[in-house]
């Protein structure tokens, strides 16, 4: 990654200023790129954008053109609020070029900002589509209610690369247009089945119940402070029998898991149902472990080391430009990790530490 290319890739946003007027103080790409670092930096606003800047005003000359100095912090929330939060996405994920790995998982589920709701519009629900293994975030669709989350999946699948993937998700998804579209697209697919599809649910318990001597078998067991986790996968893949293998000739087993968790001389059960296109028990089981990397890894690092929910930006574009900000920016600080740093403590040492921020962003240290 460099700069130059950054700059390249911010062309393609339209700026939304009447730059025919000639009174642009501020160039764009200086806006966005000072805003990217102070996210690095763990900044939450755009006041932090604004002291960043003078902070770092000497660092900064050595990247950008800064003709007028540092923007205040009203010109940063003028333009991020009327910035196209797509074109923004999809020039900064342009620039990382971040590659999966072919056989990746990739996740897909909605979060609601909640702290973006005012007397306008309702609060913005982003469904995210997340690379588990390398924690990158492909794409995102808004919708204004998370009851709209179903149309919003099938849109973000027609934007994203998904070929050879699995794509997970939870009972919402459980939709035959959305499994027939994954297929299609040459990936796989393992969903949460709940009782929102009943029939297909009732199938689904009753089965793997019934043909214990057909399923397929892994598990894993593990133990730490006290705590002794055991989870059992089972995978049906005779499904010949299924009533309505028409409407859903996409699945090729019916998946199941059972969690055992013992604490303090108390064990809890939990049993989850599943559909997928897979016929390999282990590849099952890592797909179902893999997609709790949306909420420990994104949306809990959204609202624990941002604060998003309790963020104070709610006009027009601005919560969902700067969760693209935030989004871009936890995927620079897990790529360069330092040892066994935090996040949080990655970001504190960018912004104590101006070689560490290269680093972040550039992949080197100086």
């Amino acid at each position: 990654m460099n700069i130059a290319k950054l700059k390249e890739e911010i062309k393609n946003v339209n700026d939304p200023r009447r730059i025919s007027y000639g009174n642009i103080r501020h160039k764009l790409e200086d806006i966005i790129i000072i805003g990217l670092f102070t996210t690095i930096c763990g900044g939450e606003d755009f006041a932090d954008m604004e002291a960043f800047g003078k902070e770092r005003e000497d660092l900064l000359k050595n990247f950008l053109e800064l003709p007028n100095g540092i923007p205040d912090s009203d010109t940063f929330r003028r333009l991020f609020e009327r910035i196209n939060p797509q074109e923004l996405s999809l020039c900064l994920k342009n620039w990382i070029d971040a590659e999966r790995e072919q056989r990746a998982v990739i996740a897909v589920d909605g979060k609601t900002i909640k702290g973006s709701r005012n007397r306008e519009h309702k609060a913005y629900h982003v469904v995210s589509a997340f690379v588990a293994e390398n924690q990158i975030t492909l794409g995102e669709i808004t919708t204004a209610e998370k009851s709209n989350e179903i149309t919003a999946v099938s849109e973000l699948l027609d934007l994203i690369d998904i070929e050879g993937a699995i794509v997970t998700a939870d009972a919402m998804s459980c939709q035959s247009g959305i499994v027939s579209k994954i297929r299609e697209k040459n990936a796989d697919f393992t969903i949460t089945l709940k009782e929102n599809q009943h029939e297909l649910y009732e199938d689904a318990v009753e089965s793997l119940a019934s043909f214990e001597n057909e399923r397929d078998y892994f598990s894993t067991l593990e133990k730490s402070h006290g705590r002794i986790e055991k989870r059992e996968y089972f995978l049906l893949k005779n499904l010949t029998w299924l009533t309505h293998k028409n409407k859903w000739k996409s699945i090729s087993a019916f998946g199941m898991e059972i969690s055992r968790i013992s604490k303090d001389g108390k064990t809890n059960i939990n049993r989850r149902y599943f559909i997928t296109s897979l016929s390999d028990v282990n590849e099952f089981a890592y797909s179902v472990r893999k997609h709790w990397s949306i909420e420990n890894q994104l949306h809990w690092c959204l609202d624990v080391i941002y604060n998003e929910d309790r963020a104070k930006n709610r006009k027009d574009n601005s919560p969902l430009n700067m969760n693209v900000l935030r989004k871009i920016a936890l995927s620079l600080v897990t790529e360069a990790q330092y040892g066994r740093l935090s996040k949080r403590k990655m970001m504190f040492k960018a912004a104590l530490n101006p070689n560490v921020l290269l680093n972040i962003i550039f992949g080197y240290k100086k």
